[in-house]
């Protein structure tokens, strides 16, 4: 479960600095290449909270195996991939298979080691993994690219992914599906139509001679229906992804609207510096991954420092500093850009990104968790996912498809995506302000 975790975890970061080699050779420019980091993203958080109900219905085993081969598969397609459209529609199926195979998961382990120290344990190295898969992309990234050339970002974990597939059928206990139960299809569907059909909007809009000047308004009023139509879907269905009564925690609410924001800012900062370190500075793939060592230090020790001044400080105050802290690692990105500085310059930027993250998303999963019972946890703990994962992919397409568009030629791309950003984040902060929890956090709460 750890092997696979580690893989799917890599993959969110992996292609950032593969992405200048990946557009060299299709003959795609930055503008369009956001859809290899959202493609994932999208389809990762709209079916999340689907392949987490799949499991209890059909049995956690089975889906895990059709996930897991579902997300390999995708993989191998995405090594092999011998056009640009073929490489995006990987992606879309490696998030697919990221959001059935990782809820099942998740309940294999806690299903699997009782409740108290052995879980604890399971459930450390499991987020350990998680978090180590996040930081090792950047650097597992340019290495391999270097060295390889990018297919292999995607090829390198296909032989992983068979042991996870002989293991698991091996090592994890069957068990009797539940049963036929409703399942939230429409909604499911409607939540990844969406945010596909806004990045389609946007990315259109920004090509300065369009063959096809009716796509982006039709695109982003699909966008608008689909979103409305999720809404009506969540009210009428037997069994909604987002029953109703989470709305009625005004805190939970807060806490994942700021962590879309958050994100936004936090993911587009990911390819901001990939593209200034390689298109800028005219660093190759390893020492632009080599360059992001100090953002991947910094976001280990953030995992370690911030859980303690959280029961110090309190979730609210340790959240405006996260915000405070991505708003200024942004200003410093312009700033960089401005000056047409080396790639080091970047390093401080990297350092209050890894600070932003460790601050701000911490402090909002606490929230977002926080009063949760047997009965909506699982809910709580899907949203807050979906909302990290769907924020960060229309963060990028909106901040970087509008400051690398073709149609904005002559504005300073990097300028103009940092100050949107800073204006999600001030929306963020506003969110965050209006928070009302206790001022401190009970330190056994988060032992």
């Amino acid at each position: 479960m750890a092997m696979l975790q580690f893989f799917i975890a890599v993959d969110v970061t992996v292609v950032n600095v593969a992405l200048p080699s990946i557009g060299a050779d299709f003959g795609v420019d930055g503008h369009a290449l956001v859809w290899v980091v959202v493609g994932y993203t999208i389809t990762g958080g709209g079916l999340l909270m689907l392949g987490g109900r799949l499991g209890d219905v059909l049995g956690r085993r089975r889906i895990l195996l059709l996930g897991t081969t579902l997300f390999g598969a995708a993989s191998l397609l995405a090594g092999l991939a011998p056009s640009f459209a073929v490489l995006v529609t990987a992606r879309l199926l490696q998030g697919a298979g990221e959001a059935i195979a990782l809820p099942a998961a998740m309940a294999v382990i806690v299903l699997m080691f009782p409740e108290g120290p052995r879980r604890s344990r399971a459930l450390g190295v499991w987020a350990a993994v998680a978090s180590g898969g996040l930081v090792l992309g950047f650097v597992v990234s340019g290495i391999i690219t270097e060295l390889l050339g990018w297919r292999w970002i995607f090829l390198v974990s296909v032989p992983f992914i068979l042991v996870v597939l002989a293991a698991a059928a091996l090592l994890v206990p069957g068990e009797w599906p539940a049963g036929p139960a409703p399942l939230d299809l429409p909604g499911s569907l409607l939540l990844v139509a969406a945010p596909l059909l806004f990045t389609l909007g946007v990315v259109e809009a920004g090509q300065a001679d369009s063959p096809l000047p009716w796509l982006p308004p039709a695109a982003l009023v699909g966008a608008v229906a689909a979103g409305a139509l999720f809404v009506g879907a969540e009210r009428r269905s037997r069994n909604p992804l987002v029953p109703l009564r989470f709305f009625r925690n005004r805190p939970r609410v807060l806490a994942n609207l700021a962590t879309a924001l958050l994100s936004a800012a936090l993911s587009t900062s990911f390819l901001l510096f990939t593209y200034y370190l390689q298109d800028r500075s005219g660093a190759g793939p390893l020492q632009a991954g080599l360059t992001m060592l100090p953002l991947a230090v910094s976001l280990i020790a953030a995992s370690v420092l911030v859980p303690r001044l959280l029961g110090r400080w309190g979730a609210r105050a340790c959240v405006l500093a996260g915000i405070g802290f991505t708003a200024l690692a942004m200003a410093a990105i312009a700033l960089v850009s401005c000056l047409g500085a080396t790639g080091w310059a970047m390093v401080p930027a990297m350092v209050l990104i890894a600070a932003g993250m460790g601050f701000g998303i911490v402090g909002l999963q606490y929230v977002a968790v926080t009063g949760v019972t047997e009965d909506d946890a699982g809910i709580a703990s899907g949203v807050q996912r979906a909302a990290d994962q769907l924020g960060g992919s229309t963060g990028i397409t909106l901040y970087v498809g509008i400051g690398f568009a073709p149609a904005l030629d002559g504005t300073d791309p990097f300028l103009a995506s940092s100050l949107l950003a800073v204006a999600g984040l001030a929306a963020a902060g506003c969110v965050a302000w209006r928070i009302s929890l206790p001022a401190a956090v009970p330190e056994e709460t988060l032992g």
